[in-house]
């Protein structure tokens, strides 16, 4: 048995609002918000890259738990948007953290990442200790790139998130996870090595609109959980306008479903952990509530995990 002993966060001070963007991209702030939810986001400055953004993450997260980073017996980085092709920033994380011979592993997976580094995390953990699971993206470097599509560069801002999940008893007790990945649509939602983001919209949010509920449904299911019985649940933060699809889909009041997409925008990977944290620090359970966390992402890799409050 494996559990979330804390969550953690950083996101960066810059925040780009709405009426930044839409005049270079040929729309209205109202647009933006109407089509996404999105109000502001944060933008990392010029010389943070994703290595700072997921130290500050990890160390928020051990500070949080009481833990020395020495006592980690292994550390997962998720992230789609590391600034070089090798190493990822798994490596970089673990030396600043002071981090001696201990596995350092890259989970290069946009948006669902750090779910399913969680699943691993929770396999993993009674063999190795107590594993770190930091998830960062620098999106804004991402959307940059020129010719900018008004459709992708609104949705996307930067920032870090982790859990540490140990083994034993904790504050969330690890349930059940299902995770899965169908690769007949890599072409949908993709980052070529030089060149803009690619992304068929309509393809992504009728897909992640059908795959996160079943996946979420399976995991439930199999546990005997009804999905209005669920304390909350907490998601990757695509769009707020996919966030109440799922909701719907589960037939489940949009009110239990955490979001602050508002004011973070899509940052991808890290979104469910950074959403994760924010709830954590605000939220009153009592003992045997349940949280679903799910994403959906590039590739397409989607999921669900089911924890219970001690």
């Amino acid at each position: 048995m494996a559990c979330i002993s804390s969550f953690g966060s950083y996101l960066p001070t810059r925040v780009v609002a709405n009426a930044e963007l839409a005049g270079p991209l040929g729309c209205t702030p109202e647009w933006i918000v109407q089509v996404s939810g999105i109000e502001e986001r944060r933008y990392a400055e010029a010389d943070q890259s994703v290595v700072d953004l997921a130290f500050a993450a990890a160390e928020d997260c051990l500070n949080g738990a009481g833990v020395a980073a020495r006592d980690i017996g292994m550390l997962l980085v998720a992230s789609g948007s590391s600034g070089r092709r090798f190493p990822g920033p798994a490596a970089a994380v673990a030396s600043r953290l002071g981090l001696e011979e201990k596995p350092a592993i890259d989970v290069p997976m946009a948006s669902a990442g750090s779910l399913f580094a969680m699943s691993l995390a929770s396999r993993l953990a009674d063999s190795v200790g107590p594993v770190l699971v930091v998830a960062a993206e620098r999106m804004s470097g991402v959307v940059a790139h020129e010719p900018q599509d008004k459709n992708i560069a609104i949705l996307f801002g930067d920032g870090a998130g982790a859990c540490l999940i140990a083994p034993g008893a904790g504050r969330y007790r690890i349930v059940d996870s299902h995770i899965t990945s169908d690769g007949s649509f890599t072409a949908d939602l993709n980052l070529p090595l030089d060149g803009p983001l690619q992304m068929n919209g309509y393809s992504v949010i009728m897909q992640a609109s059908r795959k996160m509920p079943r996946a979420i449904s399976t995991v439930l299911d199999r546990n005997g959980v009804a999905a209005k019985s669920v304390e909350a649940f907490l998601l990757h933060q695509a769009n707020q306008n996919l966030i109440d699809r799922v909701a719907k889909a589960l037939g489940v009041e949009t009110a239990r479903f955490y979001s602050n997409i508002r004011r973070y925008g899509n940052t991808s990977s890290a979104s469910m952990l950074i959403a994760a944290s924010e709830w954590d620090r605000q939220a009153s359970v009592a003992s045997g509530a349940k949280i679903c966390f799910a994403a959906f992402g590039a590739g397409f890799h989607w999921g669900a995990l089911l924890a219970e409050a001690s």
